[in-house]
């Protein structure tokens, strides 16, 4: 068969397959196994996913398969897959997790639920439809379509990570891939997860935001007082938090602890990233926030301010008890606060340049409690040859451009594959960013979808072919 021939056709299969029903069964029937990690009642369909969903399938594909425990005890199994057909061909690993959020059982909508896939206005509501069943499914389901049009042959070779812990924090992640190193070699990672830029632009990100979490407290006395006795003669920690919350962002968002921010805020987003984020939209599809023009750093487009800067959240802040208020001038404040960062800001310093910034602020009873590491931020530079060969595959494919960003806005953990593993990032998100992952009514929208599986039908053939890096 032609070469050209038989990339269509390899693409073809995978569109019929999709349009044929196929996809939604296969994502219905994975979606059925309510494999939350974050609820330890549903440990066991985290190893039900990977043996009954997972294995029979990857064992028609040809790959060989363990299920390995988790590092860390109490934690989610990895499963590691390998295809090799030639080991001078290219190697490509890819990344996915079975795992979900809770599922929020009585918030979703009339007639939806997490673990049952339900079609409507072009959505397929469900959780892990977007975060990660559905994507990891669709690109599992092209490599298919390419080996039945090879005669189960791909001309490459594949690995595969799947792990049950990611909504956790990928713990343990790290030490396996660590520990597996040589088994796991390969020379690009090549996974989906996250949000497009917009929902009808396929999109490359190259890494990921890091966060690094912290709490705010203000700890003034063993208990609270009473509002009419002493309000206004002792000190509320509610006012405090507040006042020093100001003095970390402003009215509008601009972030005031400048050490924290790439280039220690003084060279402003490195033009490489600018150059490729040049002219890149944000947002679309209906998602539930708004992009507001004014907030956040002055003189950034939309994109810079979410792919190519940092960002501070207040993630939760509590004084007394708000649902049941009483009299008095509370004892404490504390805010759960959250900073996203690329990798061009240094996270270990964020700490000590928080506290010298209360301090100069007069702000010493603040206290900086539990502040920590969650999860590194990664980069790939966007101009790597597998990038490039990922974007012309996929261009060609869908017959439009593709958007490379240097990393996606939320977080993931190609740090570990880059630091034990050495490998470029290659991420080719499904979704977009009004789809409610982590809340109720979770979805995967039917066209994004279908052309994610298209483009990574064109992906595995082409890697099957010369021209790879």
């Amino acid at each position: 068969m032609h070469q050209t021939d038989g990339r269509a056709a390899a693409i073809a299969q995978a569109r019929d397959f999709f349009d044929g029903g196929g996809f939604a069964a296969l994502l219905a029937r994975m979606v059925a196994i309510p494999s939350t990690s974050q609820d330890p009642a549903h440990r066991p369909a985290l190893d039900q996913y990977l043996q009954e969903g997972i294995l029979p399938w990857l064992d028609r594909l040809g790959f060989r398969s363990t299920i390995h425990p988790n590092p860390v005890a109490g934690l989610g199994p990895i499963l590691t897959a390998t295809r090799i057909e030639d080991p001078a061909r290219p190697t490509v690993l890819l990344y996915g997790h079975g795992d979900t959020v809770s599922g929020l059982d009585t918030q979703w909508s009339e007639g939806l639920s997490p673990w049952q896939v339900v079609e409507r206005d072009g959505r397929w509501y469900g959780r892990g439809t977007a975060d990660n069943k559905g994507q990891h499914l669709l690109n599992l389901a092209a490599l298919e379509a390419v080996l039945a049009v090879r005669g189960g042959r791909l001309g490459a070779n594949v690995k595969l990570v799947l792990e049950m812990s990611e909504e956790r924090g990928s713990l343990g992640l790290r030490d396996f891939v660590a520990a597996h190193a040589g088994e796991l070699a390969a020379d690009a990672l090549i996974g989906s997860d996250g949000p497009r830029v917009e929902p009808g632009l396929p999109t490359i990100a190259t890494g990921t935001r890091g966060t690094f979490h912290f709490d705010l407290a203000v700890r003034l006395r063993p208990g609270g007082v009473h509002s009419g006795h002493w309000g206004g003669l002792t000190t509320d920690p509610a006012i405090v938090l507040a006042h020093a919350l100001s003095t970390i962002m402003d009215r509008n968002g601009k972030i005031l602890v400048r050490g924290w921010l790439p280039s220690d805020g003084l060279g402003g987003v490195p033009e490489p990233i600018r150059a490729v984020l040049d002219g890149c939209p944000v947002g679309g599809g209906g998602a539930a926030a708004t992009i507001d023009p004014d907030w956040g750093e002055p003189g950034l487009t939309a994109a810079e301010k979410i792919y190519g800067w940092n960002s501070f959240i207040v993630l939760a802040m509590t004084s007394g008890v708000p649902a049941s208020p009483v009299n008095a001038v509370a004892p404490d404040a504390v805010a759960h606060c959250q900073i996203r960062y690329t990798v061009d800001s240094d996270p270990m310093t964020f700490e000590a340049a928080l506290r010298h910034h209360l301090d100069i602020h007069g702000l010493e009873t603040v206290r900086i409690e539990k502040a920590g590491l969650r999860m590194p931020a990664s980069r790939t530079a966007p101009d790597h040859p597998w990038v490039r060969w990922a974007q012309a595959s996929m261009e060609q494919s869908l017959g439009q451009r593709v958007q490379i960003i240097p990393n996606s806005s939320g977080g993931l953990p190609g740090d570990v594959f880059v630091d034990h593993l050495h490998v470029p990032l290659v991420w080719v998100p499904h979704s977009y960013n009004g789809c409610k992952q982590h809340g109720p009514d979770e979805h995967l929208m039917v066209a994004p979808a279908r052309e994610g599986i298209t483009a990574f039908a064109g992906l595995w053939w082409d890697l099957g072919e010369a021209g790879t890096p």
